[in-house]
């Protein structure tokens, strides 16, 4: 158990038998009561956002949850195909489960994911990913002032904003925690 000002961004807590990311967190003390915690939750299983406040000494339940790495082998209908990098084994996880995390995946990229209790309830890309750009419009010349930026898919079918001096084919950095441009790859 945990207070709920221990809250972090990132922290897992478990709710009425729901597991709850913390997204958003803000102590207040207001001039008059006690002091109080208010907060933005995402639900695990089904990715929905909840404002819920706590009470400053209030207790909360936190989950433990096991990191692990893994190996990203390919997309199966509905599911995705891992590969446990230390037993070799191959296991299926719904894509529901991934959320934005499949606008980065390459095959044979390594990446962790997050168990509870034995099941997979979170995945992570790397931080940073290299892909390559499958289309974008040509950049007009003399159009650059303010850091101009146009539309470009990569090579996973994500689509995102680059400077207009990027063509198609080119090898692009992306931050995954953001999904914003970085630099070109040469």
């Amino acid at each position: 158990m945990i207070s709920a000002n221990d809250l972090r961004k990132g922290t897992v807590i478990k709710l009425e038998n729901e597991l709850y990311s913390v997204t958003e967190h803000q102590h207040v003390k207001p001039g008059k009561g006690g002091a109080f915690v208010r907060t933005k939750l995402r639900l695990l299983k089904k990715n929905n956002i909840v404002e819920m406040t706590f009470r400053s000494e209030e207790k909360i339940e936190d989950a433990y949850l096991e990191r692990r790495k893994v190996q990203y082998l390919y997309e199966d209908g509905d599911n995705i195909v891992i590969m446990d990098s230390e037993t070799y084994e191959q296991e299926h996880i719904p894509k529901e489960v991934i959320n934005d995390a499949m606008n980065y995946l390459k095959e044979g990229m390594d990446i962790e994911v997050e168990l509870y209790e034995g099941q997979i309830i979170n995945l992570y890309p790397p931080m940073f990913v290299e892909l390559e750009i499958t289309f974008t419009e040509p950049g007009l010349k003399g159009d650059t002032v303010g850091g101009a930026t146009k539309p470009a898919t990569v090579e996973t079918g994500y689509t995102l904003q680059v400077p207009l001096f990027v063509n198609n084919n080119e090898k692009i950095k992306i931050d995954t925690r953001s999904g914003e441009y970085v630099e070109r790859v040469r």
